[in-house]
């Protein structure tokens, strides 16, 4: 499980802290990754990430600059897991869990599910 602390909320700044699970079903192990990045942040702290948002936009933009890619921002990120999240067979309820959002009508517009993957989708739920 990871703990975000304050997680924004547009109705509650402070105490909305959320636990959320780790998952592999991306084929990386979400422990192993954290234990690499504790190792080059420096290993201090409780914090997994210990950089400044605004520091991780700036390297985000600056990457996607020098791979030559166009339009895409970081928050795009967000919408892509919750998609996949989505053809990984997860429930409204499981990826909500996930995402942080609050209603279906939020988690809808981060929604974009490639037609190309419902077969597998109904295979997978037919076995």
């Amino acid at each position: 499980m990871l703990l975000i602390r304050d997680r924004k909320d547009p109705r509650r700044k402070v105490g909305n802290d959320q636990r959320i699970p780790l998952l592999s079903i991306s084929g990386y192990d979400p422990c192993a990754l954290i234990e690499e990045q504790r190792q080059l942040s420096g290993g201090g702290g409780d914090r997994i990430f210990p950089y400044n948002g605004r520091s991780v936009g700036t390297a985000f933009r600056r990457a996607c600059r020098n791979l030559e890619i166009d339009d895409l921002h970081f928050h795009d990120l967000r919408h892509e897991a919750t998609s996949r999240l989505f053809e990984a067979g997860f429930t409204i309820e499981q990826v909500a869990l996930v995402t942080g959002h609050k209603d279906w009508k939020m988690l809808r517009r981060y929604t974009h599910i490639r037609p190309e993957n419902l077969h597998a989708i109904a295979a997978r739920n037919a076995a």
